[in-house]
């Protein structure tokens, strides 16, 4: 598993359509390596609120573009495979940074899938470090801290797998198939439905559905994984 690239960014916002990165962190067999970066748009507010990576902190470093580290990422890339938490946004922004992303395994949407039964609350980065009791040196939302989390998180999913009599190599092609492909969301952690699952709620209040479904599509960017649920259980 020498090819596995842990990566988190902290970004100026979470619009991937216009949003930029001012922070890398990766994690691979040699080592973890960090790097803040000036974007070319400046962080929002909320961002800083959530980072608390300031415009003034990364007033005078580097633009990502032409660095040491996007050379480095792009080597690393063309060959490996990138591990993020909610991989699709972390490979949008390397890929409008100029970056090439051909393989990478989403954690979030392997974790949903395994959760079969729904149990697990909720499946944000640090509410898995918590719920599955990993002891981490980390500050949240970090990216340094969050690729040590979300290392141990792809090694609890991993031994998972394996247990279920999985060798690596066919855990990891499982874990490449289920983050390609958009995720079915089984319960509600909102609304007026919080706590119960989609199946039931199609049942009762189809309406509720529909009227979400319509919510979610307006969105700037959609989320594939809703809108994908949704359309399953309105069939």
């Amino acid at each position: 598993m020498n090819n596995l690239i842990f990566l988190d960014t902290e970004t100026t916002g979470n619009d991937v359509t216009v949003d930029r990165l001012c922070q890398v962190c990766y994690k691979t067999a040699d080592g973890i390596f960090t790097e803040f970066f000036k974007p070319p748009i400046p962080i929002s507010v909320k961002a800083m609120s959530i980072t608390h990576i300031t415009n003034k902190m990364i007033a005078d470093k580097e633009s990502f573009e032409g660095s040491a580290m996007q050379k480095e990422l792009g080597v690393l890339l063309k060959d490996g495979i990138l591990v993020a938490h909610n991989a699709p946004f972390d490979k949008a922004i390397l890929e409008a940074e100029g970056l090439v992303v051909p393989q990478h395994i989403c954690t979030l949407r392997v974790a949903r899938a395994l959760d079969e039964e729904a149990v697990i609350p909720e499946y944000n980065l640090q509410f898995l470090r918590y719920y599955l009791d990993l002891e981490i040196d980390a500050n949240a939302h970090d990216a340094e801290g969050d690729v040590k989390v979300l290392a141990a998180v792809f090694d609890r999913l991993m031994a998972k797998l394996t247990q279920q009599g999985l060798s690596e190599d066919e855990a990891i092609a499982k874990m490449l198939d289920i983050s390609t492909k958009p995720s079915l969301i089984r319960k509600f952690t909102f609304g007026k439905h919080n706590g119960e699952t989609i199946a039931e709620v199609a049942k009762i209040d189809k309406g509720y559905l529909q009227w979400l479904m319509g919510q979610k599509m307006a969105e700037g960017v959609p989320d594939e994984d809703w809108i994908h649920t949704l359309q399953t259980y309105l069939k």
